[in-house]
């Protein structure tokens, strides 16, 4: 693992470069998902992880991290994720995969999204996740 300010949250890689003036964050993000599970993106600034659940953006979130305006490619895109997305103030969103429920979750709180597959997915009840997030 690299030396980078992130180290207390376990991230895998931390890539700092000057961003493409024709390449969106999102589109940037997209790029790097081949390499890794999830990757966020903004103003040029890369970090990805290779975990994959919601730990890495739940340990942001208790370090007080500043999410909002990011733009985030993941894997595997649940209610779940999408909420934590939402909360964080992430604002566009792609899933290689993405569940129906994330995916309308997304669209009722005004975040962009998009997707390579849409599936159905069973969740807890978005009551009980809200809670879940609090306690972050």
């Amino acid at each position: 693992m690299s030396d980078n300010k992130y180290n207390d949250l376990e991230i895998e890689e931390v890539i700092f470069k000057k961003e493409d003036e024709q390449k969106s964050d999102i589109g940037t993000a997209i790029d790097n998902l081949t390499y890794h599970y999830i990757v966020f993106c903004k103003d040029g600034e890369i970090f990805a992880d290779d975990g994959k659940d919601v730990n890495l953006i739940l340990g942001m979130m208790k370090n007080g991290y500043d999410l909002s305006g990011y733009s985030v490619a993941d894997k595997m895109v649940g209610k779940a994720a999408a909420m934590l997305f939402v909360k964080n103030g992430i604002k566009n969103v792609y899933g290689r995969v993405m569940s129906n429920e994330g995916f309308d979750y997304l669209m009722r709180h005004d975040v962009d999204a998009s997707y390579g597959t849409l599936v159905e997915e069973n969740t807890h009840d978005e009551t009980e996740l809200l809670s879940l997030i609090k306690q972050a």
